[in-house]
């Protein structure tokens, strides 16, 4: 067994209900007592998922926009768990998911390695030296992504309340029959769980049974270890399961105890691409309805692609085929009309982005304009009220007040003030094939249509670029600059031609 920290910076939490303070110290030399460990929490996610058909480890699989096991971190994060008492058990893609979990704030966060991987008890078992110094050790599939922070507490608190049970597990009664392990129960004393009996050697009688195991746990550590200790590979897969370790527990008269699901869908897990299809519809779907509670209208809710921690304001419209990703804002009485795609997007209120934009890591301020079909890459900031067209595309620059460049224009590395007019066909060249250069243009500046500003170049206020101007050197403030060749007519010219070529 091999174990590593991941490096970003730690996250503290609050103390849940569930932890003991340390009591004050006392005054007389009487022996200390025993301060309980906190609550450890296990997740599971050393599979390879080989239904999955993908070189990828299962648990990094997208769905809802985060990783399936992104969204189990997040909800045991939420529980009120701190990052230095989750371990992470890790096998199949093991630098996959160090890397993974490196990108997210997971500083203290155990990654434990299990090798080989021989089942869910064995798992448990690989990273026993790690939780064996806690009271409680909270156990979770990595694959299951609609786990939520209310039923981890419910777990913890249960586990930690009189009568003190070795274990607590979570239950479900879906409407749908799934391959779910059995509930077994002490006839006399239904509130006892005595033992999992899986689907693949369940009775029919026992398959009968509607109550499932939906694979969270919360165990006292001690008689977890005593459990572990006895387990058998008597299985068809020759496999340590941690499901046996209840049969054991309630043998050696321990009490196992359950909570109920209140959504039956916390424990759908995923085992194909089909599935991961479905989990992550229903999270677009919740996500969707959960904006349009708020006040935001969404035109064919299952057609757009909403990512978790987006946030869009009131009396917004989102159009069909919207993609909204990452951490994107959207203000309020926007509109974001057909197939545009924000990501990592701050938009203010009263924006209009008609349809086919595609916007990244970029801020764009009240009542502006953008599209159809402009791309904003990273940097770009679009000013208050300014408007951009088709086929325009910002980079690392900043568009004033009321500035519009509405057809057919390249901006790179540009600061462009307050109503400045940009032409057709506008390119800043600001690449010399080795460095980028600015391009400065003032306030009331007009960019007339097809100019060539080659960067490093500063053009003053109010001044004035010819049409299919190349300009290369700086343009004082209200002065015409032309950079083109001068027109020559020359009557007759095409006739003569005509004639020579016949």
């Amino acid at each position: 067994m091999a174990s590593a920290a991941c490096s970003p910076s730690r996250t503290t939490t609050s103390t849940p209900s569930w932890k003991t303070p340390a009591s004050p110290k006392s005054s007389t030399r009487s022996p200390k007592p025993k301060v309980p460990k906190p609550l450890a929490a296990l997740v599971l996610a050393a599979g390879r998922g080989t239904r999955m058909k993908s070189a990828l480890p299962k648990v990094l699989h997208q769905a809802g926009g985060r990783s399936l096991l992104a969204h189990v971190l997040a909800a045991v994060r939420g529980a009120g768990i701190a990052l230095g008492d989750i371990a992470v058990v890790a096998g199949y893609g093991l630098d996959q998911i160090r890397a993974a979990l490196a990108e997210l704030e997971s500083g203290g966060l155990q990654i434990i390695l299990q090798e080989p991987q021989l089942g869910t008890g064995h798992a448990v078992l690989a990273a026993q030296s790690w939780w064996q110094n806690y009271d409680h050790l909270l156990v979770v599939h990595g694959d299951m992504p609609l786990l939520s922070s209310a039923t981890i507490t419910s777990l913890a608190a249960a586990a930690a309340a009189k009568p003190h049970p070795a274990c607590v597990l979570a239950t479900a009664e879906p409407r749908e029959p799934r391959a779910y392990g059995r509930i077994l129960r002490n006839a006399n004393h239904p509130e006892r769980v005595v033992g999992i009996v899986e689907d693949g050697v369940a009775t029919p009688v026992q398959r009968k049974i509607r109550e499932l195991n939906a694979g969270f746990y919360c165990f006292a550590t001690a008689p977890l270890a005593a459990a572990l200790a006895r387990l058998r590979t008597n299985n068809p897969h020759g496999e340590y399961y941690l499901t046996d370790t209840i049969a054991l527990l309630a043998a050696g008269r321990s009490l196992v105890t359950s909570v109920a699901l209140a959504d039956d869908r916390e424990c759908l897990g995923v085992n194909d691409r089909v599935e991961l299809a479905q989990l992550d519809r229903d999270f677009r779907r919740r996500k969707a309805e959960a904006l349009m509670r708020a006040g935001v209208t969404i035109q064919f809710p299952d057609a757009v692609v909403i990512d978790p921690d987006v946030e869009v304001g009131q009396d917004t419209v989102l159009e069909s085929g919207v993609q909204l990703l990452g951490s994107t804002r959207i203000g309020a009485n926007c509109r974001i009309r057909s197939y545009s795609i924000l990501e990592d997007c701050t938009v203010a209120d009263g924006v209009l982005i008609r349809s086919h934009c595609v916007l990244e890591k970029s801020r764009i301020d009240a009542a502006a304009q953008l599209g159809p079909f402009t791309r904003l890459r990273e940097g770009a900031h679009i000013g208050e009220a300014a408007h951009l067209g088709n086929f325009v595309e910002v980079k690392k620059s900043r568009l004033g007040r009321a500035s519009k460049a509405n057809h057919l224009a390249y901006l790179g590395d540009a600061t462009i003030g307050a109503g400045v007019n940009i032409g057709a066909g506008t390119i800043t060249c600001n690449y010399d094939g080795s460095a980028k250069h600015p391009t400065t243009i003032a306030d009331a500046a007009f960019i007339g249509s097809n100019a060539t500003l080659v960067a490093p170049l500063e053009i003053g206020p109010g001044s004035y670029i010819a049409a299919g101007s190349v300009i290369t050197d700086p343009v004082p403030a209200d002065t015409l600059a032309l950079g083109r060749a001068r027109q020559t007519l020359k009557p007759g010219w095409p006739s003569k031609r005509r004639q020579k070529r016949d």
